[in-house]
């Protein structure tokens, strides 16, 4: 609304304008278009795109994840990550196994060849994060968790909580 309410009415007053919070959306499309532009060009030469890189990060974070776990984590149809799944299979970057418990499941690892490329690609994003946090300083990045925290959906909010848990308890 106009005058920085929201759209219930009932709510507390934003404390930013629709101008500010317009500016806000702008800023977060041209720094993803800048957090993805040196593994897009790495991307480009091997005729990938995205879908692979997310690939490869989910399963780098949480090695013999299954099929259908990083169904739920990249919130795609299963058919496009077939899709994928079978060109980084093929090409040598991804291996997947048989589950031990389930033979149904298919658990996900990176190979040697994988976790060479997934180190590529996050090395120029994390150095790019690392910058604009010491730039930013430690307030800054706890704001700016907690905005993107609030950006979530709330059973995404949940879904990262628990991948995050999980890497940091080491399971």
């Amino acid at each position: 609304m106009a005058d920085g309410r929201t759209a219930t009415g009932g709510e507390a007053l934003l404390f930013l304008t629709d101008d500010q919070v317009r500016q806000g959306i702008e800023a977060m499309y041209f720094a993803y278009r800048a957090f993805t532009a040196d593994p897009d060009r790495i991307l480009e030469d091997l005729s990938y795109g995205r879908a692979h890189h997310r690939a490869l990060h989910f399963i780098n974070g949480a090695p013999g994840t299954t099929v259908n776990n990083l169904l739920r984590i990249l919130g795609v149809t299963k058919q496009s990550l077939n899709r994928v799944l079978r060109t980084l299979i093929e090409d040598g970057l991804v291996e997947s196994r048989v589950g031990r418990a389930d033979r149904r499941e298919r658990h996900l690892f990176l190979t040697e060849e994988g976790e060479t490329l997934e180190r590529q690609l996050s090395d120029a994003q994390r150095a790019r994060m690392r910058a604009a946090y010491r730039k930013a300083g430690p307030e800054a990045v706890a704001g700016f968790r907690s905005v993107l925290d609030a950006i979530m959906d709330p059973e995404m909010r949940e879904q990262y909580k628990a991948m995050r848990d999980t890497r940091q308890s080491g399971g």
